[in-house]
C-alpha cells in the first residue's frame, strides 16, 4: 500500500516507518507540522531541523508544513497537508508513531476516515520496556533530545538511548513513574540513524540548553554522511 508517515524525527513516529517498511509498504512521503506554538498536543516542536536531514539519508521526500498548534486547529494543517499527497502521490493511508496516545491515535484516524485512506499505528499498546528494546536492538541510532521529569538532570542531553539508559528508564519508571518510552512528554528524543537510512546523520554543532528543572539538547547544524565512510 502506498502510504505516508507522520515523522517528527523521534524514536516513535521513526520507527513506526520502519516497521511498514518492513511490512513492505511503499512510504512515498513523510509528513512533518512544524508547530508556532511549543505546547502543541499532537506534534513535537524540539530540534524539527532533523526531518528534512532525514529526509535526505533515507531518500524519503518529506512534507513540512507549518501549523498555528493550537488544539484541535492544527488537524486542520495536517488533514491539509495529507489530502495534497493524496492528489499528488495517491496515499493511500498514514502511520503514526503513537503509542498510548490516545488523543493523538483517534485525531489520526478521524482525519483518515473523512479523507477515505486508512491510518496505520504500528506501535500502539506496546509494552515500552520490550518496544524501546526493539527500537535499539534494530540499530536505530537515537539520543535525548530533551528531558523534563524527576530523575533527569543535565547530562542526559545528547545521551544515546542504548542498553545502559533503558536499565536507567526502568529504575526511574519505578522510583519516579517515569514512562519507559516518554509518552507522558517526560523526554523527547532525535533519530540519527536507522536501518532504512542510506546514509547517516552527523551532528556538527549543538548546544545543550538546561533551565532549572528540564533541558534540550538543541541541534544547530547537522549532515548526511555515506554510512561506509
Amino acid at each position: 500500500m502506498k502510504l505516508a508517515a507522520l515523522v517528527s524525527g523521534g524514536k516513535d513516529s521513526v520507527f513506526a516507518l520502519q516497521k511498514m517498511l518492513e511490512e513492505g509498504h511503499d512510504v512515498v512521503s513523510m509528513v512533518c507540522l512544524v508547530p508556532e506554538n511549543p505546547e502543541s498536543y499532537m506534534f513535537h516542536s524540539v530540534n524539527m531541523s532533523l526531518v528534512p536531514a532525514i529526509s535526505e539519508a533515507s531518500g524519503i521526500p518529506v512534507l513540512m508544513q507549518k501549523t498555528s498548534g493550537i488544539k484541535e486547529e492544527e488537524l486542520n494543517e495536517l488533514k491539509s497537508a495529507l489530502s495534497r499527497l493524496i492528489s499528488e502521490k495517491g496515499i493511500e493511508g498514514v502511520c503514526c508513531g503513537a503509542i498510548e496516545s490516545t488523543y493523538q491515535k483517534s485525531r489520526v484516524e478521524k482525519i483518515c476516515e473523512e479523507l477515505g485512506i486508512r491510518a496505520f499505528c504500528p506501535l500502539w499498546h506496546r509494552d515500552a520496556a520490550d518496544l524501546v528494546s526493539e527500537m535499539i536492538g534494530s540499530g536505530m541510532e537515537i539520543i535525548f533530545a530533551s528531558v523534563a521529569a524527576d530523575g533527569f538532570d543535565e547530562s542526559w542531553l545528547g545521551r544515546h538511548l542504548d542498553t545502559t539508559a533503558l536499565d536507567e528508564l526502568v529504575r526511574m519508571n519505578q522510583k519516579y513513574y517515569v514512562h519507559i518510552a516518554g509518552e507522558g512528554g517526560e523526554f523527547e528524543t532525535a533519530v540519527l540513524d536507522a536501518p532504512f537510512f542510506r546514509k547517516k546523520i552527523v551532528i556538527v554543532r549543538s548546544e545543550r540548553v538546561w533551565m532549572k528543572d528540564h533541558g534540550e539538547f538543541r541541534l544547530s547544524e547537522l549532515e548526511t554522511k555515506e554510512k561506509n565512510v
